[in-house]
């Protein structure tokens, strides 16, 4: 999987590819990262990339002139239809499903990171296929957003993980939370692992986790329930444990 990503801090961004997964997919060139500063698609003394906007109000705006340049030379040298991404407050609020869909779908993705008070609209309108959000609230720059878009998407690619069952079993991968986990030791703090998973029964352990997560789903984001029709034996689980806990 190739990434794009076009921001005034490159630095800032590189520094998803150094630790953990992502650093590992990298020096297993499992991954690509390239930086694109529009700085250098300037042309003035001063390298200006923002202006005034139109119309009054404060801050500043992203050019459109070194921005379109930008994307264009990206263009030219990643794969062929690859979408252009700008990560934005108003854009469609980022789910598991999308990353998962990227993952399995797509060769690259380029990563549009605005500042200021954003780019010119012009930009959105004439290169940008999709706008993602990664929450109903403003940060400085869409720098972050591409971080955990890389770290989504990595995470997903085939031998990435250590265990081919970890995305699979991740919160949100089948619309529902993840149940708990626990290690040793088996006592902390008077709190003792659940009996269940020490006793190598692989079937009742597997019923047992999907009532956690049915039921932990419920308790904190009963949102992803709503729309959600659940088999007879799904809505059982979920009834034990809501008897549990309402004791």
């Amino acid at each position: 999987m190739r990434f794009d990503v076009i921001t005034l801090m490159p630095e800032m961004v590189e520094a998803v590819i150094e630790f953990g997964v992502t650093g590992r997919a990298k020096k297993r060139d499992l991954i690509e990262l390239h930086c694109w500063n529009p700085r250098d698609q300037t042309e003035d003394v001063h390298r200006t990339v923002d202006d005034r906007p139109y119309g009054g109000g404060p801050g500043m705006v992203m050019k459109a002139d070194c921005l379109l340049k930008t994307i264009r030379e990206v263009k030219k040298q990643a794969p062929e239809k690859t979408k252009v991404i700008y990560l934005s407050p108003q854009g469609k609020p980022l789910e598991q499903s999308m990353l998962l869909d990227t993952s399995v779908n797509e060769q690259s993705l380029i990563l549009l990171c605005g500042r200021y008070e954003g780019v010119d609209e012009r930009v959105i309108e004439l290169e940008v296929d999709e706008e993602w959000s990664i929450g109903d609230y403003v940060l400085s720059g869409g720098e972050l957003g591409a971080m955990v878009v890389i770290d989504g998407i990595t995470r997903l690619l085939p031998s990435v993980l250590g265990h081919n069952e970890s995305a699979e079993q991740d919160s949100f991968s089948d619309d529902l939370l993840d149940h708990g986990h626990y290690t040793r030791p088996e006592v902390v703090e008077d709190l003792e692992v659940p009996a269940v998973l020490k006793s190598g029964d692989h079937k009742a352990i597997a019923s047992w986790r999907r009532k956690q997560a049915l039921g932990r789903t419920f308790q904190k984001r009963p949102d992803l329930l709503e729309n959600r029709s659940l088999s007879d034996e799904d809505q059982k689980l979920l009834d034990e444990y809501l008897k549990y806990f309402k004791k």
